[in-house]
């Protein structure tokens, strides 16, 4: 997945809005004022093999699959500037299937919803159904 795609399909979950409080190259996807990923562009120079700059998602995770998803994939490494127990880091360099990328994203986005406050989660699924 490419930074579009990612940034669509993080768009695309229900409620979600973007806000930049670090800079304005970071994108912060909230749902209900809860971070549950950021996209920001890689370290300077870094591109992939087409020539194209690497952008980074940092995503929420469980701390175990956190741990088997960076000993799976070398381009999935502990969340920059993140508590590294939390978050993973996802290179955006073509080398994690699409399919994977979208299971972290949802799997982040519902680790956030599972911990809001009933009553958050109550109006979320009030926008969510209608």
């Amino acid at each position: 997945m490419d930074q579009k795609s990612v940034h669509e399909y993080l768009q695309a979950k229900p409620a979600t809005f973007i806000t930049k409080p670090f800079a304005q190259d970071v994108d912060v996807y909230k749902v209900q004022h809860k971070m549950f990923a950021t996209l920001s562009e890689g370290k300077e120079g870094q591109v992939d093999e087409n020539g194209q700059l690497v952008w980074w998602l940092n995503l929420k995770c469980d701390p175990d699959e956190a741990l088997l998803l960076r000993d799976k994939y070398e381009s999935v490494v502990p969340g920059y500037h993140m508590n590294k127990r939390l978050w993973n880091t996802i290179i955006l360099d073509g080398s994690v299937p699409e399919d994977e990328i979208k299971r972290m994203i949802d799997n982040s986005y519902q680790i956030v919803v599972d911990n809001l406050p009933t009553a958050q989660r109550e109006e979320l699924a009030k926008k969510v159904n209608g």
